[in-house]
C-alpha cells in the first residue's frame, strides 16, 4: 500500500490556519504540490513558505469560498500554474457561536449554511471536470456534530449533516468517472476556531466529559487521516465518512 502523494496536486480550502494548514503541510510531507485557498493572502504566504521548505511547490490563491466566480477563477489558476488537479479538500467552514434555535437569528443560520455547505458546492462544481481528467479525489471535512444531536449548535450540526449527505450523493454520481468522494469527520479539535468552546472551564469540561479519550484532538491528528484518504491506500474507498473523534460518536 502507498500512503505517498508523489506527483499529485492538491487544492486545500481554508488553508491559512488550523486543520487546513495542517493538511496542506502533511500533503507536502507526503510529496504533493499544494494550492492554498483562503481569504487572507498574507497568512497563506506563510503556509506557502512552509510547503516550499519541504521541497514542494505551493500556490497562493486568495479567494472567498462564498463567491462562486472567485472559486472558479482560483481552481482554474491552480490548474494552469500547477499543471493538473488530483485532490480537493473542502476544509473551509466552521462555527463561531452557540445558541438555542428558538432565539437564533436567521441570519446566523443562513451564514452557517453558506459557509459550510454552499462553499463545498462552489468548489466541487469548479473542480470536478479537472478531477475526472485525473481520476482524482474529493475530501469534504464535516464534523461529529453532523452525526448526532448538537444542542445549541443545531445550525452547525445541520450544515455538517448536509455535507455528509452531499458526500454520499456525489460519490455515487462520480464513481463511474473514477473520482472518489469521502468525508473526514473530526471531533472536538483544538484550533482557534474552537476557542469559543473553551471560553469557560464549565463549557470545556462539559464537552470533554463526552470524549472517551478525555482530551481535545490536534490538527495533525486530522491531517494524517486526510493523507490516507487522498492516497492510493484508500483507492477502493468512496462515499464514506472517516470519523476521528476520540470515541465521541461511540458514546451512548
Amino acid at each position: 500500500m502507498s500512503f505517498r502523494l508523489d506527483d499529485k496536486v492538491a487544492l486545500v480550502t481554508g488553508a491559512s490556519r488550523g486543520i487546513g494548514r495542517a493538511i496542506a503541510l502533511a500533503y507536502a510531507d507526503a510529496g504533493a504540490d499544494v494550492a492554498l485557498l483562503a481569504r487572507d493572502a498574507e497568512l497563506l504566504e506563510q503556509v506557502a513558505v512552509e510547503v516550499r521548505d519541504r521541497g514542494r511547490r505551493a500556490l497562493v490563491v486568495a479567494a472567498d469560498v462564498l463567491d462562486a466566480a472567485a472559486v472558479a477563477a482560483a481552481v482554474a489558476t491552480s490548474v494552469d500554474e500547477l499543471g493538473h488537479l488530483d485532490v480537493v479538500v473542502n476544509n473551509a467552514g466552521g462555527n463561531s457561536f452557540s445558541t438555542p434555535l428558538q432565539t437564533m437569528r436567521f441570519a446566523g443560520w443562513a451564514k452557517t449554511q453558506a459557509l459550510n455547505v454552499d462553499s463545498v458546492v462552489h468548489v466541487c462544481q469548479s473542480a470536478i471536470p479537472h478531477l475526472t481528467a485525473s481520476g482524482g479525489s474529493i475530501i469534504n471535512v464535516a464534523s461529529v456534530a453532523g452525526l448526532r444531536g448538537a444542542p445549541l449548535m443545531s445550525h452547525y450540526g445541520a450544515a455538517k449533516a448536509a455535507v455528509l449527505s452531499l458526500t454520499q450523493s456525489l460519490a455515487l454520481e462520480l464513481a463511474y468517472q473514477g473520482v472518489r468522494v469521502n468525508a473526514l469527520v473530526p471531533g472536538w479539535i483544538e484550533t482557534d476556531l474552537t476557542d469559543f468552546l473553551r471560553s469557560t472551564d464549565e463549557i470545556e469540561k462539559g464537552l470533554l466529559s463526552r470524549v472517551p479519550m478525555g482530551r481535545w484532538g490536534t490538527a495533525q491528528e486530522i491531517a494524517e487521516p486526510a493523507v490516507f484518504l487522498a492516497s492510493d491506500a484508500a483507492r477502493f474507498m468512496t462515499g464514506q465518512a472517516l470519523v476521528v473523534d476520540g470515541g465521541l460518536s461511540a458514546m451512548p
